[in-house]
């Protein structure tokens, strides 16, 4: 079994953003040689997702507009935590939108639909943040 494990460093420039680590996975896909296998995505801060969904601005922007209905950021005094750090919207935020995804690898691409795109979403943003991209199989 081959298996690799990789950290992928982002600094998101604004507290919210959608970026796209697709065409990275698929790079970290081809270098581990993996051709039947499964490829793991993982957020590893509480303030942060990983989802797939279509590569669209539209949907991306109604993501935004979604989601502050659902968990606005303001005012901050709506949020117990909030007593710690002005961030308990983005810790909703992430859990509403997920940690991680997994992937199936076959013949060494990623498998996924038509309109499947892997996304990181920051939610608490304009500091270093990781993601951890472990893939195995044959």
């Amino acid at each position: 079994m081959k298996t690799l494990t990789k950290e992928i460093w982002l600094n998101a420039p604004t507290r919210r953003a959608i970026i796209s680590i697709h065409n990275e996975v698929e790079r970290l896909v081809d270098e581990s040689g993996v051709c039947d296998g499964i490829v793991l995505v993982n957020a590893m801060h509480i303030t942060a997702s990983v989802f797939i969904n279509d590569n669209e601005s539209g949907l991306h922007s109604d993501y935004e507009l979604w989601l502050e209905k659902l968990a606005p950021e303001k005012p901050h005094s709506q949020y117990a935590h909030n007593g710690y750090e002005d961030n308990a919207d983005a810790h909703m935020k992430r859990q509403i939108m997920g940690r991680e995804v997994v992937v199936a690898i076959t013949d060494g691409k990623l498998h996924l639909g038509p309109w499947e795109h892997i996304f990181y979403y920051e939610f608490d943003g304009m500091r270093k943040k990781r993601l951890l991209v472990k893939i195995i199989g044959e």
